[in-house]
């Protein structure tokens, strides 16, 4: 390698060997070489860090770029890097932090088990929270821009503050992976925001009732001057131990009445998976009565025939003073079992769809203990018809 600075002499003058030599700009010359093949050509390259990668940039062949053509280029490329820009990419080719939401929207949607609405969620954050930040190029957008936007929901709504900063975070983790962008300016807002480590101690369950208030809370419901669509939602859910979400799209192909099953798909199951349901007599009978709401394919739909949202059954619990929220119950549920029942615990789990934790004990349990299940689910719809909780 060449250490002292070039000149314009030299460079007119150097004579090619029988390998391809190289000729350093010496100390400032920002990584500017000039190569000379056997064959007599002259090449100017730029040796610089992106992403703390080296990346050799060619400025052009001599004499059609002169030395101090080069040099312009050379000093011209460390600025951009220097400003955390790529100068591989054509000025203003970088696209906008919302063109790369849709990217990565196109991109993880077929893994979303409701890409529709999941997407939703994703563009309602972002455009509500981060705005300013959307018609700006991603490659413009810095570490600031970022706190700016997040500190906001930083102390009034933590949840909301971490979803939004873990979609921008995958959007610019995206525009690093197109080239678009030399970093991840969520990186550096993480560490500007207030690490608060209690949070993780301080998050609350779900808050859920004892067991032996349950069958007063169905109750309640059932006299409560609602639609019966959400009535019978609920009873289903507290029923089967499901999720909320898995009870408010469920369909009347997913059920089979006379093996008495409700199988929901993988794609609407948190693990990904198909849980099978044994439904007890009293789930049947919700079933019974549901089918004379509506020929709507769905079990449990509003009055206008569409899919239930998660805000009618949590407003009738809240309206009704009870303590709970839907996910609650699968609480109630485990807790009733560990303490009135002497089912495996592994019976119980597999009835909350829950995965076994153990590597090594999930390679061997194969079955999802149907037949146990169905004892257990009817144990506890038995509970809840024949207690009577005290005055």
């Amino acid at each position: 390698m060449y250490h002292l600075r070039l000149t314009a002499a030299f460079v007119a003058t150097v004579k090619p060997t029988s390998s391809v030599k190289t000729y350093g700009d010496g100390r400032g010359g920002y990584g500017l070489t000039l190569a000379v093949r056997p064959s007599g050509s002259k090449q100017w390259y730029q040796r610089v860090y992106v992403n703390r990668r080296p990346v050799n940039l060619g400025l052009g062949g001599y004499p059609t770029v002169s030395l101090a053509d080069a040099r312009r280029k050379a000093l011209a490329n460390a600025r951009l890097v220097r400003a955390g820009q790529d100068p591989r990419r054509e000025p203003g080719s970088a696209p906008t932090v919302n063109d790369m939401l849709e990217a990565v929207i196109e991109r993880d949607a077929a893994t979303w088990r409701d890409p529709e609405r999941t997407a939703r969620e994703w563009r309602s954050a972002l455009h509500t929270h981060a705005n300013l930040l959307m018609n700006k190029r991603v490659d413009e957008v810095t570490s600031a821009d970022c706190i700016e936007a997040l500190s906001a929901l930083w102390h009034t709504k933590r949840e909301t503050g971490l979803r939004v900063r873990h979609r921008l975070s995958a959007v610019f983790k995206f525009a690093l992976a197109k080239g678009h962008r030399t970093d991840n300016p969520i990186d550096a807002a993480k560490a500007a925001l207030p690490n608060r480590r209690g949070d993780a101690q301080r998050k609350q369950r779900h808050p859920s009732l004892p067991y032996q208030a349950v069958a007063k809370a169905l109750a309640a419901v059932d006299a409560a001057d609602i639609w019966t669509g959400t009535k019978l939602a609920f009873r289903f859910l507290v029923l089967t131990a499901t999720r909320s979400g898995e009870v408010r799209g469920a369909t009347w192909p997913e059920i089979d009445l006379t093996d008495a099953l409700w199988t929901i798909p993988g794609s609407r199951m948190k693990a990904g998976m198909e849980h099978r349901v044994p439904l007890s007599t009293s789930a049947i009978a919700v079933l019974d009565s549901a089918k004379r709401l509506t020929t709507n394919e769905l079990l449990f739909p509003t009055v206008r025939g569409k899919r239930m949202m998660d805000s009618p059954i949590s407003k009738a619990l809240r309206d009704l003073r009870i303590a709970a929220v839907p996910h609650g119950f699968r609480s109630s549920f485990r807790d009733w079992a560990a303490e009135r029942t002497s089912v495996p615990t592994a019976v119980v789990e597999a009835a909350l769809a829950h995965r076994v934790s153990d590597k090594v004990e999930a390679a061997y349990f194969r079955s999802d203990l149907l037949e146990k299940r169905r004892q257990l689910m009817q144990q506890w719809a038995d509970f809840l018809q024949q207690w009577v909780p005290p005055a």
